[in-house]
């Protein structure tokens, strides 16, 4: 670019700029351009933005765009070695607790797993309508031998979810009671909830080997722990001021503070945030079958591959019916614990 060689030049660069470069790869562009006979700037096209391709031709120290990339490539794959041989022993449980679940749940035989979820629904939700839905779906997949792929995907989002709830409760709270930390952690949670899933899976892949259970589980424990972080965080501070100072009154300690009036208090948006962490783990678990994670999002990645139209619909109206009947069960158990708020 001439116009930015120039600046160079004028600047006294130019000595800088030419040192030690020798014959750089030329780009894609330059090439369309040397077969078209001219140069790489467009007619008409007229200042372009400087940016690290435009500045490389210009001067050519300057790195490339591609440049950056592999850097960051490169930076990662120097420290892989290491970050494996600390997360190795920390996420090993994950896979141990994944397998175990699958293996459970794929074992056990249809006329003991299908009383013990209904009567898990009847005792959460207390619903005779949402407990019949629950029957429905169930007895569904099997009419349709979609039974045990249903129950992998069950298994996996029980696991992720409970974990997802174990770790984010606490860190909710720890948000909370610090306005410090609060700041810390809300700009992490900002970038795991607005990743692309497809990213997620990305560093995983290059960490732990694709045969592994933990590779799908911890992309989905980070894509599903975001909403119950947060709404923990915010069911806390919304607590009425004057029945905190009702508590501090009363001589409660903290931990009674929190205890006896917070959680309870804040337990509809608590459950509000694990009935989105359930939906976003099952919205994970289908993406995830990209890394071998089993259930109905292998029979959806199946259809694509073969466009098999059949396979893909029915596999997608199963985890339609399984959001439903998660979604269904958790709002019922939300509004039972508001109703017996209520009536306190």
């Amino acid at each position: 670019m001439a116009q930015y060689e120039a600046v160079f030049d004028t600047l006294g660069l130019r000595d800088w700029c030419d040192a030690g470069t020798g014959e750089a790869p030329v780009s894609m562009a330059q090439l369309l351009a040397q077969a078209k006979g001219g140069g790489t700037e467009e007619a008409g096209s007229g200042l372009p933005f400087p940016s690290l391709d435009v500045l490389h031709e210009a001067c050519p120290r300057i790195g490339q765009t591609r440049d950056l990339t592999e850097g960051l490539e490169q930076g990662f794959l120097s420290i892989r070695s290491e970050l494996k041989f600390v997360l190795d022993p920390i996420t090993q449980p994950l896979s141990w607790m994944l397998d175990g679940t699958l293996f459970v749940f794929e074992s056990a035989p249809w006329w003991v797993m299908i009383p013990a979820l209904l009567l898990v629904s009847w005792l959460v939700s207390r619903s005779r309508s949402v407990t019949g839905f629950v029957a429905f779906v169930l007895l569904f997949f099997a009419f349709i031998d979609h039974y045990e792929v249903a129950m992998q995907t069950l298994a996996i989002v029980f696991v992720c979810t409970g974990i997802s709830v174990l770790l984010g409760v606490p860190i909710g709270i720890g948000m909370s009671k610090s306005d410090t930390a609060q700041r810390s952690i809300v700009p992490l949670l900002d970038l795991l909830q607005t990743l692309p899933t497809f990213v997620y899976l990305i560093p995983l892949i290059f960490l732990f080997s694709v045969t592994e259970s933990k590779l799908y589980g911890i992309a989905i424990i980070l894509y599903a722990i975001v909403p119950v972080i947060r709404l923990t965080d915010l069911g806390i501070r919304l607590v009425d001021k004057d029945v905190i100072e009702a508590a501090d009154a009363f001589g409660l300690t903290s931990r009674q503070k929190l205890a006896r009036v917070e959680l309870p208090l804040a337990l509809p948006n608590i459950m509000a945030g694990v009935n989105q962490t359930i939906m976003m783990s099952l919205a994970m678990v289908v993406i995830a079958s990209l890394v071998s994670a089993p259930g109905l999002g292998v029979l959806v990645l199946r259809g694509i591959r073969s466009l098999d139209l059949g396979v893909g619909i029915v596999a997608g109206l199963g985890i339609v019916l399984l959001a439903v009947v998660l979604d269904r069960v958790s709002k019922a158990a939300l509004a039972r614990v508001d109703t017996q708020r209520n009536t306190k």
